[in-house]
């Protein structure tokens, strides 16, 4: 599946005295456009509102992994484990990291 940012055009500048003056607008204007916008100083990228679509996409596993995820571990039944004892392992394999 390709990424939907490959497809667009780069993101619009928005200068950053003015996205300090009023940062609900260009992070609002990011979300309808389901795009980005980058905020410049001096003409130089200082730092990039994505919308929630983008960031969503960027930060999710694809559904196929996730699908694959959870028949492996309704294979090896670790589908039935509790919250505490996921935390419980982790805690665990953490203090092992450590002391090795």
């Amino acid at each position: 599946m390709p990424s939907q940012l490959a497809e667009k055009s780069p993101p619009e500048a928005v200068i950053a005295p003015s996205a300090r003056a009023s940062v609900d607008e260009p992070r609002n204007r990011a979300n309808q456009s389901n795009g980005s916008r980058s905020i410049a100083k001096r003409g130089k990228t200082k730092a990039t509102l994505s919308g929630t679509r983008v960031a969503t996409n960027l930060t999710a596993p694809e559904l196929e992994v996730l699908r694959i995820i959870g028949e492996d571990a309704e294979r090896n039944g670790t589908s039935k484990l509790t919250l505490r004892q996921i935390n419980q392992i982790i805690r665990k394999a953490r203090a092992e990291k450590k002391t090795s």
